[in-house]
């Protein structure tokens, strides 16, 4: 077999690689080539469509699954591109991710005793509408599910079709990660706005009238916080007011604000700042509460997507930090705190102890202070800089940090920023990463720098996924 890029193949998957990536093996006369295909998994036949090809290996995207894993158990959740695994058992979902991130992680650290410092994986306490945001899209281009062809000038609202970026497939029915009342009333409302006679964004041509919903959830309050996203063609002919009354009729009680967001950008994207935001009626932002911390979050704020498994993954991460004792006056450290949770319950849990929050994010560190205010945090400070030069603007820091709990994005600290980190001379260090592949990159780092790795734990804040997040704690040696 010829293997060519771009060309659609369909593979039979034999295993689970890191990352949530199945992997199926062809034989050549050179021997076994392996392909990665994106969010499959071992038992699948797929159509999928290859990326990058390189000598011994190729990475493609799912098409599709033509024929289902004999583990999988259909459900009535509607499966979407965000969550491919939703029909596969949670127990073997988490099989699957510890192993495959403890091999990589070994790997990649080069830590042969990493195994051992293993100290459990912690599951989401919920593993069914968990998330607190989500984020549909409008489009004239629509996949029909029953036929599986695709419909123009169509008024599709939903999710994008796996591998494209310009037709949708609408959202009929819960997908079992979201609000299961809202998702099953989509298309209700999706109706609505088709009877207004206002197009759907057209991503092509770029042009059309309806962009995005993007709602978020206040577990604590149960109520949504809706942001209506559409251009500016048309506005005039749209009765936004009629809009909001039926969202409330459709959900009594439960709307806790509408913002409606004029967005003109042709990039394909649902962020407030990308156009001018008016609300419309009700709250602009809502409460959640978080190890008994109350938090204000608005349409653009950073918070924890899965809230009850977030608090678990603090509790362990506070753990590894106070597990030695600390004094009054010492001095602890959370780096890329973006809007302050950790720091907080940082203070929380050692009122005693001096807190420093800092990131690069202006209005992250702005929502943190106004936090900590609300929750009367005295001993934490916040400042908005980058991490790399803040470090280096405050030298004073330097050998006097007893603990540091470091957040840092998907990437991975930057090199040069990691060794400003290092030579503050904190006596631990705790590294919670969204990507175990870049922390295991930087454990080396740590571990050349003189520290030891003592404990690592895994937490799925993001079931039905292939995201696994993981918290290490390191000591100076």
């Amino acid at each position: 077999m010829i293997i060519q890029r771009g060309q659609e193949i369909d593979l039979q998957i034999e295993d689970y690689a890191f990352g949530g990536r199945g992997i199926a093996k062809i034989q050549t006369e050179r021997g076994t080539f392996i392909v990665f295909v994106d969010n499959a998994f071992p038992g699948q036949l797929v159509r999928a469509k290859i990326q990058t090809l390189r000598k011994t290996f190729a990475e493609a995207k799912l098409i599709e699954i033509i024929q289902r894993a004999p583990l999988e158990k259909i459900s009535d959740f509607q499966e979407i591109s965000g969550g491919p695994y939703i029909y596969v058992p949670i127990e073997i979902q988490n099989n699957y991710k510890k192993e495959s991130t403890l091999s990589t992680f070994k790997r990649l650290s080069g830590i042969d005793h990493c195994l051992e410092k293993f100290d459990g994986f912690i599951a989401s306490p919920a593993i069914y509408h968990y998330r607190n945001k989500m984020e549909y899209s409008f489009s004239s281009i629509e996949h029909d599910l029953i036929n599986n062809w695709e419909l123009d000038d169509a008024f599709a609202l939903g999710f994008k079709r796996r591998g494209t970026w310009w037709k949708v497939e609408s959202l009929n029915k819960a997908s079992g990660l979201f609000d299961e009342q809202w998702e099953n009333k989509l298309n209700k409302i999706r109706n609505y706005l088709q009877q207004t006679g206002l197009p759907a964004w057209h991503p092509p041509k770029k042009h059309g009238y309806f962009r995005h919903i993007v709602v978020r959830k206040s577990f604590l309050q149960d109520q949504l916080l809706v942001n209506l996203v559409t251009s500016n063609e048309g506005n005039d002919q749209f009765d936004v007011l009629a809009f909001a009354k039926f969202l409330e009729q459709l959900h009594p009680g439960r709307i806790a604000g509408l913002w409606h967001t004029i967005n003109d950008n042709v990039a394909d994207r649902a962020k407030i700042e990308n156009g001018h935001s008016k609300l419309i009626f009700g709250s602009p932002f809502i409460e959640e509460e978080l190890s008994g911390l109350k938090f204000q979050i608005s349409m653009e704020s950073f918070f924890q997507t899965n809230p009850a498994c977030a608090e678990l993954l603090y509790k362990k991460a506070l753990d590894y930090l106070f597990e030695a004792p600390f004094e009054k006056g010492d001095i602890a450290m959370d780096l890329f705190c973006g809007t302050g949770t950790i720091a907080q319950l940082m203070s929380k849990r050692n009122p005693d102890v001096k807190i420093i929050g800092v990131d690069i994010v202006d209005k992250a560190i702005s929502d943190a202070k106004e936090n900590a205010s609300t929750n009367q945090m005295k001993n934490v400070e916040f400042y908005a800089a980058d991490v790399g030069k803040f470090l280096k603007e405050y030298p004073d820091f330097q050998g006097k940090i007893k603990g540091l709990m470091l957040d840092p994005p998907r990437a991975g600290i930057a090199p040069k920023t990691l060794q400003k980190v290092i030579g503050l001379q904190a006596q631990s260090i705790v590294y919670i990463s969204c990507n175990p592949s870049t922390q295991a990159r930087d454990a080396q780092t740590l571990v050349n720098a003189g520290y030891h790795l003592e404990k690592l734990a895994l937490v799925d804040q993001f079931p039905h996924t292939g995201h696994i997040e993981s918290i290490a704690k390191f000591k100076k040696t």
